[in-house]
């Protein structure tokens, strides 16, 4: 099947217009023509022609901007509306696609039959397009870009001999050097030798026209469609209260988990959509901190969200779909771990709790303030006090165990950024012997030190341009015991960053 007009077809199946048409496309420095209707092809328009030379030939000429995102997305929905004539269907470049529908045109009465149904729908949808069915997938790309139709078994040398060199899916520079010797039809190549059509030509023209002529194998390259997690439900009579909302969720999760399990797969995210009986919708969407396909515990999180909605004059319809999917095998409970809920689970908390309370307790979280927002602490291995720890997000990072300590002084357990004190008398050599620090006089009793830490040369951390620091440990007798730290080129000034227990 080739679509030559795609772009254009769906650019006008939403905003119609009469008249040359034409998507425009910036290339090589210039506006030129991607896709024509055919009213502009009639109007001696073509491909690649400048919007300016296009405008001199065609003042009437209307133009919009190409999409070829959009391009794609509908040649991928021609792939899977296709499904309908073959079980494997596969794009055949930007504007086209390729089915093996061997043993499927006697269900449509054979296979004129099935290729007047295909071209009939695609008529009826506002489609152009070419179509061929042949033996070969290269024969049948061929001939569906020169005038389409079916090739009968035994005939395909025949059939497509008259074809040019060009429908063999070759590059352009090989079809000029082609033609420039009087080689301008494939029926001209067959009849020559493959080894010195190799050597003057290289491999890929011999291996196209064995693909071509059947002697080479090329199957059809399916690509294999994603599962989708969907279910739905349609109500007799609508509904507005929220036990019956939750009843049927209930019932759609069963069935939803189900077919996640199938898969080995655990959702993600979610989506419950409520189709309202005048046509309006509402949609609650959640969460999970982890793959999950529990359908109480998924059923828990919809609770605060179906509680907001209004239901208005009933609900006709729901569709519960899980949007974001990821792997989750099955795992093996054995009667140790059901005796020992304290052992922590991958992922989970440390002794007292299980990974799936943790999980529901951060899938709670995330869904009221946002995933973002709940975060964890994960080890760095780095001697300067603010990197030698990480935040991430709970929901998408996996808990590390802590590095092995350094040898040296302990840290201390609360940080915080440099606090300036003020010194009220000053030590010989050492901290200073009184201070000022939050509004309190302390006075030093003990201190350890000094710990010097060098900053990290390949980062340019503007709080450790000073150079590098010295670190005391400093026991108060008013109580608190904190981290004071001096530059040797700053003397006199000394700054707090953390306090011990």
């Amino acid at each position: 099947m080739w679509f030559p007009r795609l772009a254009s077809d769906a650019s006008l199946r939403d905003r119609p217009v009469e008249g040359p048409f034409a998507l425009v496309l910036r290339r090589g420095g210039a506006d030129r023509l991607h896709c024509l209707n055919p009213a502009a092809s009639a109007g001696g328009l073509a491909r690649d022609m400048t919007l300016a030379d296009a405008r001199a030939v065609c003042p009437g000429l209307i133009t919009r901007p190409a999409n070829l995102a959009r391009e794609a997305a509908a040649l991928a929905s021609l792939r899977r509306w296709a499904g309908r004539y073959a079980p494997l269907v596969a794009t055949d470049g930007p504007d086209g696609l390729i089915a093996d529908i061997t043993g499927v045109p006697h269900l449509f009465g054979g296979e004129r039959e099935l290729r007047d149904d295909l071209h009939a729908r695609l008529s009826r949808a506002g489609l152009h397009v070419g179509s061929a069915i042949a033996g070969t997938r290269g024969a049948a790309h061929a001939l569906a870009r020169h005038g389409g139709g079916i090739i009968a078994d035994g005939r395909l040398a025949e059939a497509i001999g008259p074809l040019p060199v060009a429908a063999l899916r070759i590059d352009p520079g090989t079809t000029r050097a082609l033609v420039s010797l009087g080689l301008e039809r494939i029926a001209d190549l067959a009849a020559l030798p493959r080894a010195s059509l190799a050597r003057r030509f290289g491999p890929e023209l011999v291996m196209r026209l064995d693909q071509t002529l059947g002697l080479s194998c090329e199957p059809v390259a399916a690509v294999t469609e994603p599962p989708h997690f969907s279910v739905r439900m349609t109500f007799a009579e609508p509904i507005g209260l929220q036990s019956d909302v939750m009843a049927g969720l209930g019932r759609l999760l069963e069935r939803l988990c189900q077919r996640l399990a199938s898969a080995q797969r655990g959702a993600r995210h979610l989506t419950l959509a409520l189709q309202r009986v005048n046509h309006t919708s509402a949609q609650v969407e959640i969460g999970l901190a982890r793959p999950g396909r529990d359908p109480d515990r998924i059923a828990a999180l919809f609770v605060t969200g179906i509680g907001e909605i209004d239901a208005g004059f009933g609900i006709e319809s729901m569709r519960l779909s899980a949007s974001l999917t990821e792997p989750l095998v099955p795992e093996q409970i054995t009667g140790a771990q059901i005796a020992a809920p304290q052992t922590p689970a991958p992922g989970g908390p440390g002794p007292g709790g299980t990974g799936e309370e943790l999980a529901d307790l951060l899938s709670s979280l995330g869904n009221r303030i946002g995933f973002d927002r709940v975060q964890r602490l994960l080890p760095a291995e780095s001697l300067i006090p603010e990197r030698s720890f990480l935040l991430a997000s709970a929901a998408w990072s996996a808990p590390q165990s802590a590095l092995p300590p350094c040898p040296g002084p302990a840290r201390p357990c609360i940080l915080f950024p440099p606090e300036p004190v003020t010194t009220l008398m000053q030590g010989t050599g050492r901290p200073p012997a009184r201070f000022r620090w939050r509004r309190m006089e302390l006075t030093t009793l003990r201190a350890a030190g000094p710990e010097r830490i060098t900053p990290e040369w390949w980062f340019d951390d503007p709080a450790w341009r000073s150079g590098l620091r010295d670190y005391w440990r400093i026991e108060t007798c008013e109580g608190p015991r904190l981290w004071l730290f001096h530059t040797p080129q700053q003397a006199g000034r000394w700054s707090v960053q953390g306090e011990f227990p």
